[in-house]
């Protein structure tokens, strides 16, 4: 698992199957980080449309939106 999602991906995976509460959230697999830099850091198709999707996902899931000046969803990009 680690080879598709890295380590902290991995982790929070094995964690959240083993039934321990994580944050909602989505990865981003290792394939298309390497995909990213062999193009010279341009985003492979489909992956902003994707990434859309999950966000509505997971501001659906929080109750909050992305950029909401009153109570904005907070995330962590590593």
């Amino acid at each position: 698992m680690k080879a598709l999602l890295g380590g902290k991906g991995a982790v929070l995976a094995e964690m959240t199957h083993a039934g321990i509460e994580v944050p909602p959230g989505f990865t981003i697999t290792t394939e298309v980080c390497k995909a990213f830099y062999r193009s010279r850091r341009k985003a492979p198709p489909g992956l902003e449309s994707e990434m859309r999707t999950h966000l509505k996902k997971l501001e659906k899931a929080v109750g909050k939106r992305l950029g909401d000046p009153q109570d904005p969803l907070l995330v962590s990009v590593r």
